[in-house]
């Protein structure tokens, strides 16, 4: 062979090393296959929901490790379709958990109290994101007034996905923020069905904007007027005087409104609210709920392993149950605490068996005052004749709706152990004022 020809020989295979070279190994080509199209955010979404389904079952890893996975300069799916399919994913649980009688506020409320704020932040920015879809007329007054109150809006640009933005404005890289996403939805697949207390967006048709559930707003703003000055004022009998005068006029106003039904042969429609409570002392506080339900004409039930009361009843009378509670849980919490802590001769502390004593005093004698007012009320209306059998026909009507969703109640007794508590906790509601006045988000 001449040597030239060695020459051309050797430069060739100089030329396949060197390709050699820039090619990966075997092992290097299924970890970086780079010539792989990106994976569509359908299936994306589809890896967040099994994850999230693993987290619902229990499995503390599996939103770390899944989101660490999306977010690997490994993955095969661009920033822009990971954010999608997040949108995607959760959209997915809202249509489930939405279509099992769950409400916005539902959400907020269980949310709140399992996940830190963050998690609450994205819940909120989601639920807006998933409205935006609906034309307010086609949108219920309930779903409206929920997502008012938990201040579900659209702040960030339409021009880029929700999710970039949301983790930029709370400091997060994009595994931290898949990890919060997965564990959102994996506590909302733990949610089983309940009682669907408003129809789905989209299923109402022409609904005035300005509609609220039936109440009348003029005789609220009364109501909160009259309770403005109760607040306001120095002297402890007139801040009574006022603010039972607002109890009576709430009362009057649902009388009226039985007789105007009455006459009209307009059928009497039961609605139900939920209320939420705050632990500590969750059964102290639902036989609160509970009294104030009674006295409304309205049936209440604890669903206990999530917190919250479900209240049977007129939508007004409803009204008047949940503006009420929430005054008197605030007030009742106050004059509690104000008692500090509590312990016998010994040492030992009494707190807890004190705090819980009173609010089951304070419960009981709340009862007692309500079913005064609305028993004289009654009594000195005008058509109370005719009012009493249209009133008893109303609370059949309730107790059977109560009867057909909750055919399997079991009755629970409220523990008292500490007379100081009881004590204090009956002279406190003595003293209580009958406000009503709303919370956002309800807390």
């Amino acid at each position: 062979m001449s040597k030239q020809n060695r020459q051309k020989r050797a430069a060739k295979a100089k030329q396949r090393a060197a390709k050699q070279r820039q090619q990966p190994s075997p092992e290097q080509s299924s970890a970086y296959d780079f010539t792989a199209p990106p994976l569509p955010a359908d299936l994306i979404a589809n890896m967040l929901l099994s994850a999230s389904f693993e987290r619902a079952k229990g499995d503390v890893g599996a939103a770390k490790e899944c989101a660490a996975t999306l977010a690997s300069p490994r993955f095969q799916g661009t920033t822009r379709d990971i954010e999608t399919a997040a949108h995607l994913a959760t959209d997915h649980v809202f249509i489930r958990v939405f279509r099992d009688g769950w409400l916005p506020e539902d959400l907020f409320q269980i949310t709140r109290r399992r996940l830190d704020r963050v998690a609450v932040s994205y819940l909120v920015d989601e639920l807006a994101a998933y409205m935006r879809q609906f034309a307010p007329t086609i949108v219920h007054p309930v779903w409206r007034d929920q997502l008012a109150q938990i201040e579900a809006v659209t702040w960030w640009s339409r021009d880029k996905p929700q999710l970039g933005q949301w983790a930029a404005k709370n400091v997060l890289d994009l595994a931290e923020a898949l990890a919060i996403v997965i564990e959102v939805l994996g506590l909302l697949m733990t949610l089983h069905p309940v009682a669907v207390i408003a129809p789905l967006p989209g299923t109402v048709k022409n609904q005035k904007v300005t509609a609220h559930h039936g109440v009348d707003e003029k005789m609220l703003s009364r109501v909160r007027a009259l309770l403005a000055k109760a607040e306001s004022s120095s002297f402890p009998e007139e801040a009574e005087a006022l603010s039972a005068k607002a109890q009576e006029l709430m009362t009057r106003h649902a009388l009226d409104r039985v007789l105007v039904e009455a006459d009209t042969s307009a059928p009497a429609m039961v609605g139900t609210h939920r209320i939420w409570l705050d632990a500590p002392y969750l059964d102290a506080k639902s036989l609160l709920v509970e009294m104030v339900s009674k006295a409304n004409r309205c049936r209440a039930i604890f669903h206990a392993s999530w917190g919250f009361m479900s209240v049977l009843g007129d939508e007004n009378d409803l009204e008047s149950v949940e503006l009420l509670t929430t005054s008197l849980l605030l007030q009742a919490t106050k004059a509690m605490l104000s008692g500090g802590s509590q312990t016998t001769r010994g040492g030992q502390s009494r707190t807890r068996s004190y705090r819980q004593s009173f609010l089951v005093a304070y419960a009981t004698r709340i009862g007692e005052r309500l079913e005064r007012t609305n028993t004289t009320t009654i009594a000195e209306a005008p058509d109370s004749a005719r009012l009493l059998p249209v009133l008893v026909s109303r609370q059949q009507k309730v107790d059977a709706e109560f009867d057909i969703r909750y055919p399997a109640t079991v009755g629970k007794h409220v523990s008292v152990s500490n007379a100081a508590g009881w004590g204090a906790g009956t002279a406190a509601a003595d003293r209580a004022q009958l406000e009503t006045r709303r919370t956002v988000g309800g807390s």
